[in-house]
């Protein structure tokens, strides 16, 4: 794929004052979870409570028939009506569902997205001259690339899995404003008239061995749970749900790594040893400190009580909504040890990156083969230091990482 701009993938964000006021709202609230935790750890608003502190929001992700899950009404505008697993409950439904597409997105795959998502990284760096701009340049570019092959759906005529995947993923997670469901109500059909084509195209002339051409081996030999709603849904929610992540969260690491020159040292000393487990554990912990977001919706579908037997137990009645803060609870001192220190061996129950328990992100294990590595080519160059000015430190758009420059020898 050519590059995009951000500018070109996402829409126009806040200007003046208001953006202003957003990266003030961001910047303080790490210290806004601190006064929490140790105040008040179930704070009210209105009627939504926040779940601050670690065992909590583990407790709110796994208790599945008390907090349901909140992204059915979207999926339905995305997927045409067709039931995606994300939106449902614990029900023999997802369970079939989940177990279906474990059969074609397989962890023995892992090995080989790895290594072409770091060639790739290193060919594009290798070309950059010395100066490089790490969303679109490097991580979106990679990451929609690798993943696109691997899910078996080429560019859409007239349109861009980029900006149509970020577009459906900004409207399920992040906003509803008229003018954005006014592009997803163009968008989500043309890009399920796209997979759809090409499921035909597949099942007409089998090609690689990808998602889809995995699917249709299995319809083909009558396997349940592989019919062509249930193959364009599913692929569907992979495209919304999976490649517009990284170019959020792999920048954003890579700003934690430049405010700590010592953290920057040791992950490019892991680069350059070609110790991939260390460097992981050096961007995971950059993660922590500015992940995805602040934290998870969950609808509150009885009455329940949260952190029954402490203090600080609160009972949450139905109807209301709860936020379970990963961001906050990835920096209680409770379970996550000296949570200020920047420490890339960490062990992996510190961490809630990507949920917990039933709705656990469907794409962790490849997020976590490949995040590092596509930054890794980049790491291993010598003087690597922010570009000077305005380009050298992370801009954001709303909830979007939109650019950050960078320079090496």
């Amino acid at each position: 794929m050519s590059v995009l701009s951000s500018t070109e993938v996402l829409r126009p964000g806040p200007t003046g004052l208001k953006r202003l006021l957003m990266q003030g709202m961001m910047a303080a609230m790490p210290f806004a979870f601190r006064l929490l935790r140790r105040l008040k750890p179930i704070p009210r608003f209105g009627k939504t409570y926040v779940v601050t502190l670690h065992d909590d929001v583990r407790e709110v992700f796994a208790t599945d028939p008390a907090f349901g899950v909140t992204y059915k009404e979207k999926l339905d505008v995305i997927m045409g009506g067709e039931p995606f697993f994300l939106g449902m409950g614990d029900t023999p439904q997802y369970r079939a569902d989940t177990a279906a597409m474990r059969k074609v997105v397989r962890p023995a795959d892992l090995p080989l997205l790895a290594a072409k998502v770091e060639a790739q990284a290193e060919a594009i760096v290798a070309g950059a001259g010395g100066r490089i701009e790490v969303v679109d340049t490097l991580v979106r570019r990679v990451t929609f690339d690798f993943l696109a092959e691997y899910f078996g759906i080429p560019a859409p005529p007239g349109g861009d899995l980029r900006v149509w995947g970020t577009r459906l993923f900004e409207y399920q997670f992040v906003a509803s404003d008229a003018p954005l469901v006014e592009e997803v109500k163009v968008i989500a059909p043309a890009l399920r008239a796209h997979i759809q084509n090409q499921i035909e195209q597949r099942r007409a002339k089998p090609g690689a061995d990808d998602v889809l051409g995995r699917c249709l081996k299995l319809q083909k030999a009558g396997e349940p749970g592989f019919s062509d709603a249930q193959i364009r849904t599913a692929l569907m929610g992979f495209i919304v749900g999976g490649p517009p992540q990284p170019p959020m969260v792999v920048p954003q690491a890579m700003e934690q790594l430049l405010r700590r020159p010592d953290a920057l040292r040791g992950a490019q000393a892991a680069a350059r040893a070609g110790d991939d487990v260390l460097l992981a554990g050096y961007v995971r912990e950059a993660m922590r400190f500015d992940p995805l977001a602040p934290g998870l919706p969950r609808v509150v579908l009885k009455d329940w009580t949260v952190a029954q037997g402490t203090r600080h137990q609160r009972t949450i009645p139905a109807g209301s909504t709860v936020l379970a803060a990963f961001a906050s609870a990835m920096r209680d001192g409770r379970r996550v040890p000296d949570p200020e220190r920047f420490d890339p061996r960490r062990l992996p129950h510190e961490y809630i990156h990507f949920g917990y328990d039933l709705h656990q992100c469907f794409g962790i294990h490849i997020n976590n083969a490949t995040l590092h590595l596509m930054l890794k080519p980049l790491l291993k160059r010598g003087n690597l230091r922010r570009a000077p000015g305005a380009a050298g430190k992370l801009r954001k758009n709303g909830a979007f990482a939109e650019s950050l420059t960078v320079e090496f020898d």
